[in-house]
């Protein structure tokens, strides 16, 4: 019931989600042919967790993505275009009865404290509240969640005492949550910390109590590794004309290094990492990411982007589509390696 069949005349006018003619032909990321364990890819963006628990033998039967950019990069690797609106009782009608992990990268939004139900905040009119509406219905083995750093820290704190109070005492979840870095933890050379929830079903799930998120491990990447060496289209590159040229000349003087433009200044990054990436540097001025390379100043591009965030971008295929559009995909998206780390441990207690 994950993947609905529908008449090529159908193909952007409604939410769905279904493999197409041309498209499993051709599939770049097709579902592993020995399956472990099933899951659900909400807030799918552009199959970041997909991507990762495919390689570790899951199999994705349902997903949802509201952008529809973002659900033409999704087809275009994995064959499917997602439902939209997860809000609507229609779209989660199509989740399958049963599946083992429930993957969300949502997005974060105060709940209202001061409306309290049954002893829990009322998280209604936020997208957690259907996460947790998914969760208490279909009851998988394990949540998988991803959300910025400030979540933790967000309204004062408020809003992660609700999730992890509802996770656990109103849906009765084991949790576990830590705060790790692309950097430290993935061998990607982005400077990119992010809040992981990993909550497990103990009457389900036996050995949730040893459950461990990954250890460090070092840093053997660096830019380098991920920059292109040829010379880019001539769109990413700042002619000698542009009104800022002179203050990024002056600034913008080492190849090794991915600076970031201020609006009205340069900052340098000093450890040979990309800084972390965002979904407003596709739209000029704030927190564009900047390299020198041997033919002048530009713009990472959507490529380099995607690939600072891991996807293999041998095989991964970037639709044609505007740049700003993959600019806030890529900067939307979870680092895959990471996520594939944390997965290893998860199946480690399943």
């Amino acid at each position: 019931m994950g993947v609905r069949e529908v008449k090529e005349t159908e193909y952007f006018f409604i939410p769905h989600q279904r493999k197409t003619t041309a498209s499993l032909k051709a599939i770049p990321f097709p579902a592993p042919e020995k399956v472990k364990f099933s899951f659900i890819d909400l807030f799918a963006g552009i199959g970041g967790f997909r991507l990762a628990l495919q390689d570790l033998g899951g199999k994705c039967v349902y997903s949802s993505e509201l952008n529809e950019k973002a659900q033409e990069t999704y087809k275009t690797n994995f064959g499917e275009i997602p439902f939209g609106d997860i809000t609507k009782d229609e779209v989660k009608a199509y989740i399958p009865d049963s599946f083992d992990i429930l993957c969300a990268g949502f997005p974060c939004q105060p709940f209202s404290i001061a409306g309290y139900r049954k002893g829990f905040a009322d998280t209604r009119g936020t997208l957690f509240f259907d996460v947790e509406n998914i969760i208490e219905k279909h009851r998988p083995k394990v949540i998988f969640l991803e959300n910025v750093k400030n979540l933790v820290s967000h309204n004062s704190g408020e809003t992660f005492k609700v999730i992890i109070d509802i996770l656990e005492n109103k849906l009765g979840y084991k949790v576990f949550f830590k705060v790790l870095n692309a950097m430290t933890h993935a061998n990607i050379p982005q400077n990119r910390e992010r809040i992981f929830i990993v909550a497990f079903d103990p009457n389900q799930v036996e050995n949730c109590d040893n459950f461990k998120f990954p250890n460090e491990i070092p840093l053997t990447r660096n830019i380098h590794d991920i920059l292109e060496k040829n010379e880019q289209d001539s769109k990413y590159y700042y002619p000698a004309t542009h009104k800022y040229y002179t203050e990024l000349n002056k600034s913008i003087t080492s190849e090794d290094t991915v600076y970031q433009w201020r609006r009205v200044y340069v900052r340098e990054n000093k450890s040979n990492v990309c800084p972390t990436l965002t979904a407003n540097m596709g739209t000029g001025g704030h927190n564009v990411p900047l390299i020198k390379d041997k033919f002048g100043i530009r713009k990472l591009t959507p490529k380099e982007c995607f690939a600072f965030q891991g996807y293999p971008m041998d095989k991964y295929i970037l639709p044609a589509i505007a740049d700003s559009k993959l600019y806030m995909q890529a900067g939307n998206s979870v680092t895959m390696p990471l996520i594939k780390r944390i997965g290893e441990e998860i199946i480690k207690v399943l």
